[in-house]
């Protein structure tokens, strides 16, 4: 299940450790404690692998696994994978582009924790011109629902029949944050395609189809890379 279902069992008493009502927070010994849920002892699946899969969403999916309303779920594309993977973050139902999904929890947990984020870049189609003024407001501190965002990166990529087509670089995910943000400047949008996250770019990766991460890929979402040059600094 994902990390959001599994605190939600944790909270509600379904788990146990060797016996007692397992709390958020708490840390096993694969292998030595014993993990029960609903009262079913929880092992590892024979052949367990882990799985880190790039997903080109398109618009109409909800960004989950299961959909009590009978929306179509990025599950549904996943035609091909054996193992059983989850989200990491979201992309709304109006929105398409780069979403990554894995069975990872570790990693997961990592790109979704403000002290590791990772900048996600959009491409962002808007109804009409958008002036300097407006790029500098949105480029700015910003507050949406109550909370001052980290500043990001907007620019023009082009303009052309009445619609302007604009880069932006967030590093943080608020939800619906780009529209919300455009909403505030009286900006339409008209569709909002994530296209990279940090270094991985979506490129010529076909709507609703997906590939399996590199290792190298991997290895960067865990900051190998940048733990590396860390070191060389010091």
């Amino acid at each position: 299940m994902s990390r959001r279902a599994a605190e939600n069992e944790i909270l509600n008493g379904n788990i146990t450790v060797n016996g007692k009502q397992a709390e958020l927070g708490d840390k096993i010994l694969p292998g030595a404690d014993t993990v029960r849920y609903n009262g079913r002892i929880i092992k590892k699946e024979s052949g367990y692998h882990k799985v880190y899969i790039m997903l080109n969403k398109p618009k109409g999916y909800v960004t989950t696994l299961s959909d009590d309303k009978g929306r179509k779920c990025v599950a549904d594309l996943l035609e091909g994978v054996k193992t059983r993977v989850f989200p990491v973050g979201r992309l709304d139902m109006a929105s398409e582009g780069l979403l990554l999904l894995t069975n990872d929890g570790e990693l997961s947990n990592r790109l979704t924790h403000p002290r590791h984020e990772i900048p996600k870049v959009y491409k962002v189609k808007v109804k009409g011109s958008v002036s300097p003024a407006v790029i500098k407001t949105l480029s700015s501190p910003m507050e949406i629902d109550g909370y001052t965002l980290a500043p990001s990166e907007w620019s023009v990529i082009s303009e052309e029949n009445g619609k302007t087509t604009l880069s932006v670089t967030l590093h943080e995910g608020r939800n619906r944050q780009i529209r919300k943000m455009a909403e505030k400047v009286g900006l339409l949008v008209l569709t909002l395609k994530r296209v990279a996250i940090g270094e991985l770019e979506i490129g010529n990766l076909p709507r609703g189809k997906w590939v399996y991460l590199t290792d190298e890929q991997v290895k960067y979402l865990y900051g190998e890379k940048e733990d590396a040059e860390d070191k060389a600094d010091r």
